[in-house]
Parts: structure tokens; sequence; C-alpha cells
């Protein structure tokens, strides 16, 4: 029993630790609402479980948050889903492309990509973070730890102060489920 509650007390403290990024988190919210307002996508990216929370998160967008919520759906897409697409990518050119490739053809510049890692520092994601920057898309991201690389190529970096991955990727999406619900505020 003392395991468990050690554990929640981990999970809660990594979550205090976004009180470090309201600004961050208000201007999310703020480039999320202006990016829909203009007709642009939210596409969002990971490795692993992060990968399962970008394509969670993705679902909120497009399916509703809340079920008193009913709105118009919103275009999101998670990049790590397309199985066909993420191996031919990694066959032929490399895994460290697999979210370039279709950044690059389904990117515009009204769009926000939202990258999440628990460490910051996986190629694939610092790859379409540089990008994106290229392309002009702003970008959001989740990081854990320290924010590790991606933190400095981020336009908004939210880090969740936890060097515990599990503990890290449930403030993530705590954190998307706080700006969804927000954004979704801001148009109903």
């Amino acid at each position: 029993m003392n395991n468990l509650l050690s554990q929640i007390d981990d999970s809660i403290s990594a979550k205090k630790s976004l009180e470090n990024f309201k600004n961050e988190i208000q201007k999310s919210i703020n480039l999320i609402s202006k990016s829909i307002s203009k007709k642009g996508k939210i596409m969002l990216c990971g490795n692993g479980g992060s990968a399962a929370d970008a394509q969670h998160l993705a679902a909120e967008f497009l399916v509703r948050l809340r079920p008193n919520v009913n709105r118009k759906p919103i275009s999101a897409l998670s990049l790590a889903t397309d199985i066909s697409t993420i191996t031919a990518c990694g066959n032929d050119y490399s895994y460290d492309e697999i979210f370039v490739r279709p950044l690059k053809a389904l990117g515009d510049k009204k769009d926000i990509l939202i990258v999440i890692s628990t460490s910051g520092n996986s190629k694939n994601i610092l790859n379409v973070l540089k990008v994106a920057k290229n392309l002009k898309i702003k970008s959001i991201g989740f990081l854990g730890n320290n924010g590790g690389k991606a933190k400095n190529l981020c336009d908004i970096p939210i880090v969740v102060k936890s060097d515990i991955t599990a503990r890290i990727q449930e403030a993530h999406i705590f954190l998307g489920h706080h700006i969804f619900e927000k954004v979704e505020d801001k148009l109903i």
C-alpha cells in the first residue's frame, strides 16, 4: 500500500509541476483556438506510449472531449497511426523521418504541431520540429524531464518535471485534456 501512495504522490507532483507553465498553457490554448478559427489542423506525434497519447488526443478533437458538449468536429490527426506509411518511410528513408514525410505532405502554416515526448530527445521528434519551423508551422511540445533538445525547438515547450516516464505520460494526458477543454470552451 505504501508503494501505491508513493506513486499517487509522484503523479500529483508531476501534474503540479505544470503550474510553472501557466503562461505557456494559456498561449497554447490561444494558438490552437486561432488555428482552428482559420481552418487549420492540429497534428500530433510521439513514440511508443506518447504515440498512443497523440492518437487519444486527436480523437478528443475529432469527436468530442466532454459528453455534454456537442460541437463541430475539429481537424486533428495523429502522425503516428498509419502503420503502412510509418513502415514504408522507416524502410525507404529512415525511422527518423516518419513524422517529417506526412508533415511535409499535409502541413500548412495555419496548422499546429503538438509533439509528445517524455525525453525530448527522439530524433524523429527533433526532425519534425525542425521541418515545422521551416514550414512556418507553430509547434507545442508536451515534454518531460528537462525537455531535452526539443525544448529549444518548440515554439511553446511545456515540461513536466519528472524523470519517471509513467508519471510524465499521466501528466501529458491531463495537460492535453485541460488545453482541449479550454479550446472547446472558446469554440462554443
